[in-house]
């Protein structure tokens, strides 16, 4: 079910009157140049989204990489935003966001300037050509499930069960929470 979104903050942006809205998580990472600041710049942006509202953030976490280990720790974060844009054209604008960033992709699990993944839109389960949410990976990586928890405690992962139970599940991954 979509919901309206309540009266913003005339400081945010916020969807147009009208449209419908729906309730996303963006995962946010970097582990190039000044992280920090680019997980921060990276959320902000996401938040200066047309017709999107930034509710929440969550902690900044350090975490190990996944996959290619031969790189450093992330800083990882998630946004919790309001959006009249669809599933795609909100993926789409975080690509461009990761583009202006700078973002590579030269190989698998290489190194980023800034990550920015959809990872939950609404309590919507979709598979397509280049557009699958949840984040297909999701439920297996603890870098994305303790933002997600963090923001949400009793967030369900559609057609996987409770967040926080594949947390749990991944307490072998280190993921080391900094604060704001």
């Amino acid at each position: 079910m979509r919901r309206r979104c309540p009266r913003p903050s005339p400081n945010r942006a916020r969807p147009p009157e009208g449209d419908p809205v729906a309730k996303a998580i963006v995962g946010v990472g970097a582990n190039l140049g000044d992280a920090i600041a680019q997980v921060r710049a990276g959320l902000a942006a996401v938040g200066a989204l047309p017709g999107t509202r930034l509710v929440a953030t969550s902690s900044l976490y350090r975490t190990a990489p996944v996959g290619y280990a031969n790189q450093p720790d992330f800083m990882n974060a998630a946004a919790l935003v309001e959006t009249s844009l669809p599933p795609r054209a909100l993926l789409s604008e975080l690509q461009a966001i990761e583009a202006r960033f700078g973002r590579s992709r030269s190989f698998k699990d290489a190194p980023r300037s800034l990550d920015l993944d959809l990872l939950l839109y609404d309590d919507l389960a979709i598979d397509e050509p280049g557009l699958v949410v949840p984040h297909p990976r999701l439920h297996e990586r603890a870098f994305a499930l303790a933002p997600v928890v963090e923001l949400d405690p009793e967030r369900v992962i559609p057609g996987r069960g409770p967040a926080r139970e594949w947390l749990a599940r991944c307490a072998d991954q280190r993921v080391e929470r900094l604060g704001p």
